[in-house]
């Protein structure tokens, strides 16, 4: 709004800076320029000073602007996505004038909600719709009866899951719905991400950006930048989730011993001038190839041209279809978004069929260990276009690994420990697209577009003194090898005990030799191993933390941090109910009081899983 002489107490050029001023202003900046005026007033007011051409009520004074521009950010977050995400979204925030609280939802006081007028919700689910561990608490206070009533709320969801899960966004859908369900109001409507989340979620940040920058200044602000599309973690690398380094291989070893019916790979990348920094506890993102030989078989099922031009899912720019399905296109994944655009693109009864209302569990049984050969087999899709074919696909994931390395003992280098996955469904072999990638086609020699993924969730504890517990059957114990590398270079000289498990001592103990030089040099204090099929029983780490359960309690009640890295559905359940077991059994607390004792070690971040 052009402010004019007839309707302001200006002259003419004060009238004209003014409007060449105000337009290029950002909402910092007025707010600023808002209070500065207002403390001008009252400063000439308690002078005696007329107050006139700034009236006291027309500006709002500091407290005002303050308590009118406060938003508070809260993530949960497994993997450190929603963490990295909910930075950017405050930094955005802030630039605009906004007073940002960020907190992750385990920090966050649940009672103070109802004081709370703008709220952002970041949020992940894994495994069966779970919350992540961080977020757990809060979503429990939420759903409970103690949850107040917040008709003065308004809010906004950003939901990251995985379209191949069936309850894909679960945590972001229960968290928009029962905020609603409060009374609270929506900002924006709630958005859910695949796995793919980079423009979407830099969308979302745009909108609540402006929505809430028009609730409070009348009008969006020119100065307002779009988002960048990068939305991982902040880092001073130009190196990202959306910009990878092609990371040279300098090793890759098969750590299983001959006879052995696993393969884990030891690989060493070099990190030589990316400048991309990383902790014990982080994750690699390793872009993956798909396999020739299915690529290949697809496009013959179809009767494709390999070398025809199709789509890249970066805008403008084409392809061949081999290097799109190599390269760019998840093909390895079914999922229920999928099958939908199939049926659109080409009217098939057989899977409008299977799409029906009611057909849940066939749906579930179809989707589980098949692949768009399966797809484009079993519902004859041959007169599907190659173009029409890739508009339907998801572009390739990237896969995250845990480091297995610390950059203090291993300068411009990362580490990772990776099982190849190969296995037989419904009549043909399968390949697990990054770890086959790795184990069978990555030579040294050759780069791997990688970035870093930063967890803030799985970090060893500030006191070099803390007792630590680690427990990781398999490739679990990778990132315990980067803590314990990590803590004999900084001479550290907390207490520190492992639970480690496979398959066979032979042949699948890995990293053997490290762990007997760290015990030897007292890096390691303890360890414990559980090889499950040298004994007719089979024995796993929860049986041998249960054999333990006197010493590891007293390391408890000492303050120790336990970690858990591995296996989602499985072991970490069976971890869990170790842990309440022997807090039962050792501390004398009922069922309820050792979860309790859990869920305090969690808030405490003395409890602490990178599970997948």
């Amino acid at each position: 709004m052009e402010l004019r002489v007839t309707n302001s107490p200006f002259n003419q050029e004060q009238a004209d800076l003014l409007n060449r001023l105000l337009p290029t202003l950002t909402e910092g900046q007025r707010s600023w320029l808002s209070g500065y005026l207002t403390a001008l007033a009252l400063q000439g007011a308690a002078a005696g000073a007329p107050v006139g051409s700034v009236p006291i009520a027309a500006v709002p004074t500091a407290a005002e602007t303050a308590a009118s521009k406060e938003v508070t950010v809260l993530f949960g977050s497994q993997t450190g996505n929603c963490h990295g995400l909910a930075k950017k979204t405050s930094k955005k925030l802030e630039e605009r004038g906004f007073q940002v609280t960020l907190s992750s939802m385990n920090d966050f006081k649940p009672n103070s909600l109802k004081k709370v007028k703008n709220l952002l919700i970041l949020v992940s689910t894994h495994g069966e719709g779970d919350a992540p561990d961080n977020a757990v608490s809060f979503y429990e206070f939420l759903h409970s009866k103690r949850a107040p009533e917040l008709a003065d709320l308004r809010f906004a969801v950003l939901a990251l899951g995985d379209t191949s899960y069936e309850f894909f966004c679960q945590t972001g859908k229960d968290f928009d719905k029962r905020l609603e369900e409060l009374g609270a109001k929506r900002l924006i409507p709630r958005v859910d991400c695949d796995v793919d989340f980079g423009e979407l979620a830099a969308d979302w940040m745009n909108r609540v950006t402006e929505t809430l920058g028009e609730s409070k200044s009348g009008g969006a602000s020119s100065a307002a930048a779009g988002l960048p599309a990068q939305t991982g973690t902040d880092t001073e690398s130009d190196y990202s989730r959306s910009n990878p380094f092609r990371a040279e291989v300098l090793e890759n070893l098969n750590l299983n011993g001959r006879g052995s019916d696993r393969e884990t790979r030891h690989l060493e990348l070099s990190l030589e001038g990316s400048n991309l920094q990383y902790e014990p506890g982080d994750s690699l993102g390793v872009y993956p190839e798909n396999d020739p030989r299915l690529v290949d078989e697809l496009i013959e099922a179809v009767g494709w041209n390999a070398e025809e031009t199709v789509p890249s899912p970066k805008a403008s720019e084409t392809v061949t279809l081999r290097e799109a399905l190599l390269r760019h296109y998840e093909i390895t994944v079914l999922t229920k978004p999928l099958l939908v655009k199939a049926q659109e693109l080409t009217s098939s009864a057989g899977i409008g069929e299977l799409l029906a209302s009611g057909r849940e569990s066939e749906l579930r049984a179809y989707i589980a260990g098949r692949d768009t050969l399966d797809l484009v087999q079993d519902y004859s899709l041959k007169g599907l276009s190659a173009s029409d074919f890739v508009s339907m696909l998801r572009k390739i994931p990237p896969r995250l690994y845990s480091i297995a390395s610390s950059s203090k003992a291993s300068p411009d280098e990362v580490h990772v420990t990776v099982r190849a996955v190969r296995y037989e469904s419904n009549g043909r072999n399968r390949y697990g697209v990054c770890s086959v990638h790795l184990a069978e086609r990555a030579e040294t020699g050759d780069t791997l577009p990688v970035f870093i993924q930063h967890n803030p969730n799985f970090k060893l504890p500030e006191s070099p003194d803390t007792p630590i517990i680690m427990i990781g059957p398999g490739t679990g114990v990778a990132p315990y090898r980067a803590f314990l590398a990590e803590r004999e270079e900084t001479g550290a000289e907390g207490k520190t005990w492992l639970f480690y498990g496979d398959q066979h001592f032979a042949t699948d103990f890995l990293y053997q030799i490290e762990w007997q030089r760290l015990l030897k040099d007292g890096v390691l204090t303890r360890m414990d191993v559980a090889f499950s099929r040298d004994t007719d029983k089979k024995v796993y780490v929860q049986h041998r933390m249960l054999e333990k359960s006197r010493e590891l309690y007293a390391w408890l009640q000492e303050g120790a941090v336990v970690y858990v890295c591995g296996d989602e559905k499985k072991m970490a359940h069976d971890v869990h109910a170790a842990l309440a077991t022997i807090l039962e059994q050792e501390g004398n607390l009922s069922p309820e009081e050792a979860e309790q004792y859990l869920i305090r070690m969690q808030q405490q971040k003395r409890y602490q899983r990178d599970v997948y």
